[in-house]
């Protein structure tokens, strides 16, 4: 047999196989539009990684923890909350901070402050170890929770960020504009 036939299948099996993982956040959507991103990402386990499972405000009440449950199961989304990956809220204030200087709101916010990504990247993900989540996940098409609108402004990206890179993840960030998700690559 010929062995770049061989190497050719192997590449083509491999890049098959590649999990996705995704990410999504409440600000921007409606129960309605958030469960047919999800829909159309098929994503079938969402990992909710704040700390506080809920969100102010009547316009996103269908967010808070046991609403959004209650709508996953109608739907056949499996929910897990992940408060190892949350941030501390000495870590929000530190953003909160940041956000003050640059004139920018929690729904409003661009970007993480670079001591935030820091101080989240020291202090969470390099003394978590997220082997047993990636084994827990397996098979599923995850998709991780938070409530910014913007992956860049959310730990959630730092979250697949890691995932990407320690394991392989392919990240897609899902956002409200018609549902339609901006693949990224880590």
């Amino acid at each position: 047999m010929d062995i770049t036939h061989i190497e050719q299948e192997f590449h083509t099996r491999d890049n098959a196989a590649v999990p996705t993982l995704r990410t999504i956040g409440v600000y921007g959507f409606d129960r309605e539009s958030f469960l047919a991103a999800l829909a159309a990402a098929e994503v079938d386990l969402l990992l909710d990684v704040r700390q506080r499972r809920g969100v102010r405000g009547s316009e996103y009440a269908w967010a808070n923890a046991q609403r959004l449950q209650a709508a996953l199961d109608e739907t056949g989304i499996s929910y897990s909350h992940l408060k190892e990956l949350a941030p501390t809220t000495e870590m929000r204030q530190l953003q909160y901070r940041e956000d003050e200087r640059r004139g920018e709101g929690k729904r409003s916010r661009t970007i993480l402050a670079p001591g935030y990504v820091e101080t989240y990247t020291q202090e969470v993900l390099d003394h978590l170890d997220l082997a047993p989540i990636v084994s827990w996940i397996g098979n599923s098409a995850p998709a991780l929770l938070c409530v910014e609108r913007d992956p860049e402004a959310c730990h959630r990206s730092l979250v697949a960020e890691r995932l990407g890179r320690d394991y392989g993840f392919e990240v897609e960030h899902l956002r409200p504009s018609g549902g339609a998700a901006e693949v990224m690559y880590p």
